[in-house]
């Protein structure tokens, strides 16, 4: 043991010990070294003495780290792990590591998923929302199985599968049993063969046609959507099981809850969202336990049920076409395949006649669609019902109520001032070293900011160190250069914050890519806070290597670009929808220019070379205006109504973020084969937000870019980013200039485009793509 010690010092590197730390907090000794009982206690022993040095930040990171450690050690510390195997347990050193290596190929992805079902009779009129109506009349909109198809490939470009499950009933059954079959599909129409011998459009007959589209994040065993067990279920998944479910290390988070769904009641309940049997998990109970974002349609065959819907805050895309009177095809799809036919005309808009879109949002929450046969018809029917979440925490989360809204005088006094330099180099020694207990208490107990810092990092450890498994990485190859996570950065308080967390839990050799889309070149604000804030990430942060992408645009020569993006925010069809997604979708494609001067040197007199980022994970800011009084409705609704009516403001604006924001940038982003990751939006962030008193989160008294925001810029001072923790709020839209561009060229100037309030205008124009 000792000179495994020594060896390890002497190679100036305690990442074997930072690894067997990790190893032993978790109880993994033996699966990793095959150790005995002695050996354990043996190296428990040397590690109480040789990890008391270890960094706050370090723990957390091997606490939260997968089995990445394995790959990423050097092959010195690798042959000192088989050395030490071989001295305590005379194993074949090569056999756990085999395991450990077959335990790193759990799968990360990201899917596109897609339901066309056709025979059944939907009823949709319990549903509590205005388009639930089947005497509504959406717009027309032609597309073919190819085009859904095309669509998704773009989300999910690595694989596609399809499955079709065939209900039937037959009317001279006295029984009224329905038979289902399941079967795979490799035609491009919306009918197979075989359904069409049965009659597809026949009412006593029904198809559930599914298809899932995957992006394959980590691993090298793609897992093809949709999955299909013994019983006969059917799942198509987009999500991530961050907490709320206990999964293994080498779990799949798809197949798990294919696995922990077909283990749900099926008696009958759906009225009640809870077992009538008892002892057994109903499938709300399941999907709202998920902490994260999730997308899902699941087909129990037992109980004859479709289940579909999406996480509490709409994090993962999901649209719907209800069925109407003219057309009965019910739909659910990631995204839209073309671009919308406006089908209303501007006099008739203006005479306040509105129209559905053929794509909704579908309303966050759990649905189910019983099918039975209508006692009347003989028809297949269902109804669709809309279940509660019932986890409790969840529950509290939705409702957005908080404690502590109006101050006393004595707390507004009482609030804490600006941080000083030296709190922040108290925070940073804390992640530096362990702190003595008195330490903690009194960081701890300094002010709201510090338990919000913890939790955003916790929030960005479990978006990043998850993907730190990579194909490089199990073949034991490094890349160097390897990217994994990139960062939407306007160098604006969120992402500069979301850089600085992103530093501290993503291993040092990994490069970070800071993604930055303009529409005016370096004179854009967001061009210019950008380099501002990559000089003050490499001043708090030297060692990381850091590469600005500076993305150039300019909206005359996007026509084609411009109409793709249009069907990407469909069912939003505002200018403002399209100019932010406009800029979104560019960003995310990080395809731009770099710095040819190195990613740690001074950028300003060098030449930029061409670059596009390979990252498939993107941290994104969204949420942080929504819950920290960000924008400037917060401050005219303090003005009208004091503290109550921000408060309602703001939860106004969580209660519609899955509608104004994040399906749509969801579906732009995935667009370009990447995923979004929303730290801000984390469960217990949320939580920690709602917990703080209003006025510890925004005090609108104080002058822009003091008050607004007030804790996040807080947590920027605690992380030493002195700079961004000033910046006032600027929307992509405007600090791109991509909103100024886009008025010039649609109103004739900014005036006249300010005066028809240009950002609600809905765009209308006929459609070339039917």
């Amino acid at each position: 043991m000792d000179l495994l010690v020594a060896r390890a010092e002497r190679d100036h590197s305690h990442s074997f010990l930072h690894h067997v730390y990790w190893c032993y907090s978790y109880g993994e000794m033996e699966d990793l070294l095959g150790m005995s009982s002695e050996g354990k206690r043996l190296l428990r022993a040397a590690l109480e003495d040789r990890t008391r040095d270890l960094s706050l930040t370090k723990r957390t990171h091997y606490h939260y780290a997968t089995e990445a450690r394995i790959g990423s050690l050097t092959k010195r510390n690798k042959l000192i792990i088989y050395s030490l195997q071989r001295k305590l347990t005379n194993q074949n050193p090569t056999k756990s590591t085999l395991v450990r290596c077959k335990r790193v190929n759990a799968e990360r992805k990201m899917c596109g998923i897609v339901l066309i079902l056709s025979g059944i009779r939907i009823d949709i009129s319990s549903l509590p929302f205005e388009s639930a109506s089947p005497l509504r009349t959406t717009e027309k909109l032609v597309f073919s199985l190819d085009d859904l198809k095309a669509a998704l490939r773009r989300r999910g470009p690595d694989s596609l599968g399809t499955k079709k499950v065939f209900l039937h009933f037959d009317d001279s059954d006295e029984n009224r049993i329905i038979s289902s079959s399941t079967e795979h599909d490799d035609d491009a129409s919306c009918c197979g063969n075989k359904a069409k011998e049965r009659g597809c459009h026949n009412f006593g007959t029904a198809e559930l046609h599914f298809i899932g589209t995957t992006l394959q994040l980590r691993g090298i065993n793609p897992l093809l959507q949709p999955l299909v067990d013994a019983s006969g279920n059917v799942l198509v998944y987009n999500g991530e099981i961050f907490g709320g479910h206990h999964l293994t290390s080498d779990c799949n988070d798809t197949e798990f809850l294919m696995k922990t769904l077909g283990k749900c009641c099926s008696c009958g309940s759906c009225s009640t969202d809870h077992c009538v049997k008892g002892g057994e998990s109903s499938i709300p109970d399941v999907l709202s336990a998920i902490k994260g974002p999730w997308a899902i349609i699941y087909w129990q065959d037992s109980s004859r049920t479709l289940w579909f819907g999406r996480d509490a805050f709409g994090r993962r895309s999901l649209l719907v076409h209800w069925p109407t009177d003219d057309d009965s095809t019910f739909l659910l799809s990631s995204v839209s395949p073309v671009s919308p036919v406006q089908l209303v005309s501007e006099c008739e808009a203006h005479n306040g006649l509105g129209y559905l879109s053929y794509w909704e949002e579908l309303p966050c929450g759990i649905y189910s669609v019983h099918v039975d046969v209508s006692n009347s018809s003989g028809y297949l029917v269902g109804e669709v019902k809309l279940h509660e979440y019932t986890n409790s925490m969840l529950k509290e989360l939705i409702k957005w109520e908080r404690l502590s809204v109006e101050p006393s005088s004595e707390d507004l006094q009482a609030s804490h001032p600006k941080i000083s330099r030296g709190q922040h180099e108290m925070h940073l020694a804390s992640f530096g070293e362990v702190a003595s207990e008195t330490d903690s208490i009194k960081l701890v107990i300094l002010m709201p900011a510090h338990i919000l810092l913890n939790a955003l990092k916790e929030s960005v450890l479990r978006r990043t160190s998850l993907y730190t498994i990579y194909q490089e990485v199990i073949s034991g190859v490094r890349q160097e250069k390897f990217t994994p996570v990139a960062i939407l950065f306007s160098g604006g308080l969120d992402s500069m914050i979301l850089a600085a967390l992103l530093d501290i839990c993503l291993q040092p050799s990994y490069e970070v890519d800071l993604l930055n889309v303009s529409f005016d070149g370096e004179l854009a604000p967001d061009r210019k806070s950008a380099k501002a804030g990559l000089k003050e990430l490499r001043r708090v942060s030297p060692s990381r290597r850091w590469r600005l992408v500076e993305i150039d645009a300019d909206l005359s020569d996007l026509a084609f670009e411009t109409s793709h993006v249009m069907s990407l925010i469909s069912p939003a069809n505002t200018y403002m929808d399209l100019n932010i997604g406009i800029a979104l979708w560019l960003a995310s494609g990080g395809d731009g220019w770099v710095s040819d001067a190195g990613i740690s040197d001074n950028d300003d007199n060098h030449a930029r070379i061409r670059y596009k980022s390979n990252a498939k994970i993107l941290l994104v800011g969204s949420g942080a205006d929504e819950q920290c009084a960000g924008y400037g409705r917060h401050r005219t609704s303090y003005k009208r109504g004091s503290w109550l009516g921000l408060h309602e403001e703001m939860r106004l604006d969580m209660q519609r973020i899955w509608k104004r924001n994040l399906g749509r940038d969801d579906r732009i982003i995935a667009d370009n084969g990447k995923e979004a990751r929303f730290p801000f939006l984390d469960e217990d962030v949320i939580r920690v937000l709602l917990n703080v008193p209003l006025w510890e989160v925004a005090n609108l008294d104080q002058p822009s870019g003091i008050g607004d925001k007030k804790i996040l810029r807080e947590v920027a001072q605690l992380l030493g980013l002195y700079e961004a923790a000033v910046l006032p709020k600027r929307a992509i839209q405007f600090g791109s200039r991509i909103a100024r561009e886009s008025n010039r060229k649609n109103f004739g100037s900014n005036r006249a485009a300010n005066q028809a309030s240009a950002g609600s205008v809905r765009i209308y124009r006929k459609s070339n793509f039917c």
